[in-house]
């Protein structure tokens, strides 16, 4: 018997057609868990602009229901920058984005993923699903950056191949001694409350010895635990150069699936750690002495869909990647200043590209050499060939920066563009430089027409707008930096 609601023809996902067999199927297998006696709640959730997850939480006999109809939420969760501001006016006609369904702080409809079902192992009898923006009449909300993904993709897939992506993150992970959770320490929109106090775990600068992993090891065997229960394909753990910092790979993932992995990856850790006394953060470069910048480098090649081999692999034992992959290659490059502000979308995260610090400063490629932005581990006839990115900073919304990836790459394949030499000396070359901040990377993505069309012009001038907001609010403050240098001299 079905555990779904009767007559399901009448449902909103019924009547705009909004799930696959396998995900009815899914739907079927999920409610089934959903109805055990130690299940009480499922959450449901979708990632914002910022790759943030947010959403509702239903109870257990609501669950069918819920999937069914889809869950109302406020049409402002998307007009909102990383200090929760709503920086659009809402309440004009167009709601400040031209469109009707925006206006007024109207609902939307998050629509659940059945294929993304979970039960959160941290949060016993809790259940979990991804959502995809709907509005009322059934179309996707334009600024679903998992839709968008998606519809990028299918580009890639009418090519014949599919997104095969490795995910390389490194993070922070404090020990955390005082929340700030007093009345004075909370939050206004546009100035978050005062951020936490935290201890180191390990002192850092001692690189993948086994002294600074054991220091570690008793917080991480917490979050390895909760992340292989929750289905996460881990691959490996490893304590990073700088104080308190690590790093996690994963098994590569095809598709939506690896911002999917990133997204999911990045809330579990940070509530597993804050449940057991710790505290973690993506953020790329923490304000605290003798801290280290953190990246995302993004492993990526290419799938061809027709035979499951890797379209990048090199017959020519004279070449690095196959003739598709120094096309994807050089697409990477034409458009990695435009791309930045999907890589690297924090006002924070440009203080990492410095010269000789393990991190990129200007546009280049090379064969295993991690200075350079694009790094190929690689060689003729090796199955795993692949482009590694190193541009990234955790905080990127996943969605936003594969998708910023396969745009740059379809066009260097479909205009046939060559990479040009190696830069075997990348803090040398002479090559383009990559943005020295947030506006030089909006006004660079501006410029980019390739991205702009690939990306949708609405999205990028909405996304452009968020940051901007960002920015003039950063611009307002008076640093510590100013107030050191100015406030004693004149």
């Amino acid at each position: 018997m079905s555990n779904l609601p009767a007559a399901p023809s009448s449902s909103f996902v019924e009547r705009h057609g909004l799930w696959t067999p396998e995900q009815r199927e899914a739907a079927e297998r999920a409610l089934a868990v959903l109805g055990q006696r130690d299940m009480h709640t499922l959450r449901l959730a979708f990632a914002d602009q910022h790759g943030l997850l947010r959403g509702k939480t239903v109870v257990a006999g609501e669950a069918a229901a819920a999937m069914r109809a889809g869950v109302g939420v406020t049409t402002t969760l998307l007009a909102k920058d990383t200090a929760h501001r709503t920086v659009f006016p809402v309440f004009t006609a167009g709601g400040g984005f031209g469109m009707r369904e925006m206006q007024g702080a109207a609902d939307m409809l998050m629509v659940a993923d059945p294929a993304t079902f979970r039960v959160l192992p941290w949060a016993p009898g809790t259940g979990w699903m991804l959502c995809d923006l709907h509005f009322h009449d059934g179309r996707p909300v334009p600024f679903d950056t998992r839709a968008l993904l998606r519809r990028v993709h299918g580009r890639l897939e009418q090519a014949g191949y599919d997104f095969v992506a490795g995910l390389e993150v490194e993070f922070h992970l404090y020990r955390l001694l005082d929340p700030r959770l007093s009345p004075t320490d909370a939050a206004q929109p546009g100035q978050p409350g005062a951020p936490p106090e935290v201890a180191l775990l390990t002192q850092g600068y001692q690189y993948l010895t086994e002294l600074r992993y054991d220091q570690i090891e008793p917080a991480l065997e917490v979050l390895r635990r909760g992340l292989v229960d929750l289905g996460l394909p881990l691959r490996s753990l490893e304590v990073e150069f700088g104080p308190s910092q690590c790093e996690f790979t994963f098994q590569p993932q095809a598709g939506v699936a690896g911002a999917d992995l990133m997204v999911l990856l990045r809330s579990a850790i940070k509530q597993i750690a804050r449940r057991h006394g710790y505290h973690a953060t993506f953020m790329c470069r923490p304000r605290l002495p003798n801290a280290m910048s953190s990246g995302w480098h993004l492993h990526q090649s290419l799938r061809d869909r027709a035979s499951g081999a890797n379209a990048f692999v090199s017959e020519d034992p004279q070449r690095l990647l196959s003739p598709l992959g120094e096309r994807f290659l050089a697409g990477l490059l034409a458009h990695a200043r435009g791309a930045t502000p999907f890589t690297t979308p924090t006002l924070n995260g440009y203080k990492r590209f410095r010269p000789n610090s393990l991190a990129p400063d200007r546009v280049t490629w090379a064969r295993d050499n991690r200075a350079a932005m694009l790094r190929l581990p690689c060689a003729a006839g090796d199955p795993a060939s692949r482009i590694e990115n190193r541009v990234g900073e955790p905080a990127a919304n996943p969605y936003l920066y594969l998708a910023s990836q396969i745009v740059a790459g379809l066009d260097g394949m479909t205009r046939a563009l060559a990479p040009g030499p190696s830069a075997d000396a990348p803090y040398e070359a002479a090559a383009r430089t990559l943005p020295t901040g947030l506006a030089d990377a909006l006004a660079g993505l501006l410029e980019d027409e390739v991205l702009c069309a690939g990306m949708g012009r609405e999205f990028v001038e909405y996304f452009v707008h968020i940051k901007r907001a960002e920015i003039a609010r950063f611009e307002a403050e008076v640093s510590d930096w100013e107030h050191r240098e100015y406030f004693e001299l004149f």
